[in-house]
């Protein structure tokens, strides 16, 4: 079977065969798990001896009895914004402008005011050189890095720090939680290459992450600290943009004090966070137009500028105004770099809203809409400050034209609100992969549009941000102390970028060591100036961030580690076979009609739960499911391909294992008669599909007994052909493969004998299926919890016992997104000690 995919507009194709490194001796060994009595096995790999020689060779794929509909999953859906009309494309930016670009967007009005509130200015070179810094500054970073690399990195359309560690880990085994099996690895095959440096380069890192602890604990507290600053960011991001625009009220009004100033600025905050919930591609159309404008307005007034007082700064493209900034003020001009970074502020909610839209519409909206507005608006207050050196309070507004003040005001305004929008959109995006990933307590998640399923509104996180948000402004009061603030969480997010996409450009771009080079100690070290300068100002307020981002940093860790603990527990609590062969096909007591749907967090074995079931209730049904939800890393799994099956015991036992897979787009809001018939449906095409594959043993008993004949060089791929070890590539393929074909033909008879007695047993079991879902499903769920043993470390009876069971306790219980009646529900309770 081939499956074609498509990602980023780039065809990939997962064939019948995939490329390894191997030592001319590898072997491949194979592991029997013990509830597999269907006619697929999983086969793990394992390399003896890493000092070997390796070759590059064409291997067949590891067959797991859940594969075959594995590689069914299709990817993401095509573009919904592939129509061409001009009125499509009209639409999609504005709604484009409304949700990705509010926050870069609405940064000149603040930008200046931060950079010069530290010392006076006296000098037009000051401005030049500021000037420039910007400049530079927004080609470096938003466009530079974010539009052209950055955004490539995106995990099927989702953007955000968490989006580039599931990708990640979808290339790789670097995730902490062990429930990872064959039909995920097939989603991050590696295509048939070359040979090459950056592939062998790729495939050593590959396995670096895979068997280092150490590294796998790293690479996920990199991505949770840069989570939390993410969420500190959202706290900022509506405080600074909201008040820099109220502040133009003390320009065009001039009793307006700063305190009343701050309490428009919180009843601003307040309606904006009360209508978050509704859709955003709505609104962001509503909004859209206003934002339009907006940008209009910076390129105009700019212009203006530039007309009335000189094209002087044009200059500032050069950067050795730069140089000469530093070189006259070195003080300054570092204290400044603080400032200068708010140019950049909203790249990140740039990358993170990528989940509402098709990167190359947002990639080309940038270009050749957002950036040139920007830098007209920044040159225009730069040409208004070379002739007005006193006016560093609310440039932007200063330089306005006197009788555009007030609508410029009113969409300012407007803009601003759009800006805390964005990245309160991002937050929710980057909280729900948090929340797939296992790496943040369960909470209510509300999918506002039917159309678009990356469109979500989070309630808890919503009110949360308010009140810490209004809390933030009504402390401080002022934009030049949330400005550094701001640049602390922004540089943050913008640091873990960096390091992670880096590690994207080896393992899966398999880019040239030089280009990643270039691209992780440019931006790295550009990022880490920046961040030292913004340090400067911790003893104002900023440390105030620094506290949030910790205070979250813990609770998504306390989160993972809880959970990574209680699985790795259930997982040795496992009922063994032996166990299950002893019980018989009765299990040890009585079996009821009816079809018991066993729910837990195991991808394998049979959870120790079901033990507790079997002592507990007086019998168990005459069929029995252990169903495990697990989220993979695609955006969406079609209903039709939602679930694997395998079956569990002998057929006489009538017990099977189901993987319910859900994308990180996906929403888990199905009725459960729904969900019912969807699994059933899905379980009788696999024991079809079974007695199918059984019929043909009889083959491949006899192709076992022709392949003890082959020379022990040689491997056989699922499509008949043969690859010899002693060859990087395909030499001789076609006359071993037709050596085989032929040798392959004369096993019919035993064949039809095979499917006649297969086709006899199938509609038996089928029968018996209809009448145990006539009879009902019952939902069985174990609540398993964890609590420290004794003897264990003060530390972690401390975050076992009481952090997370409080996070247990408090958060969304899973039963909620299941939509259950009371009368099809049976719980029983574990307790496991870790």
């Amino acid at each position: 079977m081939a499956v074609a995919s498509r990602r980023n507009g780039h065809r990939i194709d997962i064939g019948s065969t995939e490329s390894r490194w191997v030592a001319p001796d590898d072997e491949e060994n194979s592991s029997e798990e013990g509830e597999d009595w269907s006619q697929g096995m999983s086969l793990d790999s394992e390399e003896e001896d890493d000092s070997e020689e390796q070759m590059l060779i064409r291997t067949s794929p590891q067959i797991d009895s859940l594969d075959v509909e594995a590689l069914e999953i299709a990817e993401a859906k095509k573009d919904e914004f592939e129509d061409v009309s001009l009125t499509r494309h009209v639409v999609l930016t504005l709604q484009i402008l409304g949700v990705v670009f509010g926050d870069v967007g609405t940064s000149p009005l603040y930008t200046f005011d931060v950079m010069f509130n530290k010392y006076p200015l006296t000098e037009k070179e000051d401005v030049l050189g500021a000037l420039s810094l910007i400049l530079y500054t927004l080609i470096l970073i938003p466009l530079v890095k974010y539009t052209f690399v950055v955004f490539w990195a995106n995990n099927d359309g989702q953007g955000g720090t968490f989006a580039l560690y599931s990708l990640i880990c979808r290339k790789s085994k670097a995730g902490l939680l062990p429930n990872q099996f064959p039909p995920d690895n097939h989603l991050s095959s590696f295509g048939l290459k070359v040979p090459s440096t950056e592939l062998e380069r790729s495939l050593k890192l590959k396995e670096y992450l895979e068997n280092s602890l150490r590294i796998k604990w790293l690479l996920l507290m990199l991505v949770i600290f840069g989570t939390s600053m993410v969420i500190a960011d959202g706290i900022v991001t509506p405080a600074i943009s909201v008040m820099s625009a109220f502040n133009g009220l003390k320009v065009g009004m001039s009793g307006v004090e700063q305190g009343e100033v701050v309490m428009i600025s919180v009843a601003s905050l307040i309606i904006l966070f009360s209508v978050q919930r509704f859709n955003t591609s709505k609104v962001g159309l509503a909004v859209g137009p206003a934002l339009f404008i907006w940008f209009f307005s910076l390129g105009i007034i700019g212009i203006f500028n530039l007309s009335k007082y000189g094209i002087d700064v044009l200059k500032a493209f050069s950067p050795f105004y730069i140089y000469n900034f530093f070189k006259r003020n070195l003080s300054q001009a570092w204290m400044s770099l603080g400032g200068c970074l708010l140019c950049a502020t909203g790249s990140e909610a740039m990358f993170a809203d990528l989940c509402y839209f098709s990167v190359r519409s947002v990639q080309l909206t940038f270009v050749f809409l957002v950036l040139p507005c920007l830098v007209l608006g920044y040159l225009g207050q730069a040409a208004f400050l070379m002739e007005n050196l006193t006016e560093t309070e609310q440039v932007f507004f200063s330089s306005i034209p006197s009788g555009a003040f007030w609508p410029v005001f009113l969409i300012a305004t407007i803009a601003a609100l759009i800006a805390s929008r964005a990245m309160i959109t991002a937050i929710f995006s980057c909280l729900k992969q948090a929340i797939a990933l296992g790496c943040f307590p369960r909470i209510k998640v509300i999918h506002t549009s039917r159309k678009f399923m990356g469109q979500i509104y989070i309630p808890v996180v919503n009110w949360f941000l308010l009140v810490s948000c209004v809390a933030f402004v009504a402390t401080f009061g002022s934009i030049y102390e949330i400005g550094n603030a701001y640049g602390i969480a922004e540089l943050g997010v913008m640091i873990m970028t960096t390091v992670l996409v880096t590690i994207v450009m080896i393992l899966i771009w398999q880019t040239n060591i030089v280009l990643v080079l270039c691209f992780s100690t440019s931006f790295l070290g550009l990022e880490l100036i920046f961040f030292s300068s913004v340090l400067g100002g911790v003893v104002d307020g900023s440390w105030v961030m620094l506290v949030f981002a910790a205070l979250l940093f813990m609770i998504m860790y306390i989160w993972n580690y809880g959970r990574k603990l209680k699985y790795e527990t259930e997982e040795k609590q496992k009922l063994s076979m032996d166990l299950m062969m002893e019980l018989g096909c009765n299990l040890g007591t009585i079996r009821a009609p009816g079809i018991g749907l066993v729910y837990n967090e195991l991808a394998k074995g049979i959870p120790g739960i079901f033990g507790h079931f079997l002592t507990t209730l007086p019998a168990v049904h005459s069929m029995i499911i252990f169903v495990c939800i697990k989220y993979v890393p695609v955006p969406v799994v079609p209903q039709t391909e939602r679930f694997l099956f395998r079956r569990v015991c002998p057929k006489s036992y009538h017990m099977f294992r189901c993987i319910a897979r859900y994308g990180y787009k996906d929403v888990r809001k199905e009725h459960h008669q729904v969900f019912q018939q969807l699994l059933i449906e899905s379980l009788e095409k696999f024991i079809r599909r079974e007695a199918h594959e059984r019929s043909l043993e009889s083959d491949e008993d006899a192709k076992r007994t022709y392949e003890k004949d082959v020379p022990s060089n040689i491997l056989e791929s699922p499509n008949g052909g043969m690859y010899s070890l002693s060859t990087p590539l395909l030499a001789g393929y076609n006359a071993i493969a037709q050596t085989h074909s032929e040798a392959s033909t004369s096993f019919g008879e035993p064949r039809n004998k095979a499917v006649i007695y297969e086709l006899q047993n199938l509609e038996p079991e089928l029968s018996f299926i209809r009448k145990a879902k006539e009879s009902g499903v019952v939902y069985l769920l174990g609540h398993g919890d964890i609590r420290a043993r004794k003897d264990s470390w003060f530390i972690k009876k401390l975050v076992i016992n009481y952090f997370y069971a409080f996070l247990r306790r408090n958060c969304r219980k899973s039963i909620a997104s299941l939509s259950v009646p009371h009368t099809n529900l049976i719980q029983v309770g574990m307790t496991y000690m870790v």
